[in-house]
């Protein structure tokens, strides 16, 4: 066999043994319960979860589902975790990323409102919790992977010093950010009926607002 063509053949095996590894984690119980866990805490929220509908959702029994997690709060944050541990990346590269102001808050909004249309159970699930459990809050924003806007307040009180933009303290820049993007997602059943919008309305118009956001708050602050 020519070496070429020998090595492309190896080549696509390692490929696609990976994927089928990929898909088989995938398929794991405990993901399976993850993927269930969400559905049923999208659609009932915290309170109104029972463990038999998240074991009924998973094709498991509920012996099962309390071998993988002894309580329903601990499957709650569990599935908290996991969402969660997918977005604080992202909003910390970008944060501390090497680009302007202005860039940080288009990508900020993008990338927000893009990762919650993915999983639109999880403001809410922040705002349940840091009612109801301010303990567990405070443990997952001092895990290594928490944003870290340090790098950010630097820049902001540099581009104010420069008259690059209007004095605002990025505390208050980053509150009018964060605020902006995620009240659309927790007022949202609210906001549809004052709209009159059905959910595939409301849809178009938050990834329109992926650019309407960030143009209001760097209109708001650009001299």
């Amino acid at each position: 066999m020519n070496p070429r063509y020998y090595f492309t053949f190896v080549n696509h095996l390692v490929k696609l043994n990976s994927y089928k590894i990929m898909i088989e984690e995938q398929k794991t119980p405990e993901n399976n319960i993850l993927n269930a866990a969400k559905e049923i805490f999208q659609k009932k929220g915290m309170a109104a979860a029972r463990m038999q509908e998240i074991a009924d959702e998973a094709g498991i029994n509920k012996a099962m589902l309390h071998y993988y997690y002894r309580s329903k709060q601990l499957l709650f944050e569990a599935v908290f975790k996991s969402a969660f541990s997918m977005l604080a990346p992202q909003l910390n590269e970008i944060m501390n990323a090497n680009t302007t102001i202005f860039e940080k808050i288009k990508n900020f909004s993008s990338n927000y409102i893009s990762f919650v249309l993915k999983h639109p159970y999880l403001p809410n699930f922040i705002i349940q919790e840091l009612n109801r459990n301010p303990a567990f809050v405070k443990n997952l924003i001092a895990e290594k992977n928490f944003s870290n806007i340090s790098k950010f307040k630097q820049q902001v009180n540099e581009k104010v010093a420069e008259g690059v933009i209007r004095p605002i303290t990025a505390e208050q820049l980053f509150i009018n950010i964060v605020s902006l993007n995620i009240f659309p997602f927790i007022g949202a059943p609210l906001l549809k009926g004052f709209l009159n919008f059905d959910d595939e309305a409301y849809k178009k118009l938050m990834e329109k607002r992926k650019t309407e956001v960030s143009d209001f708050i760097i209109n708001a602050i650009k001299i």
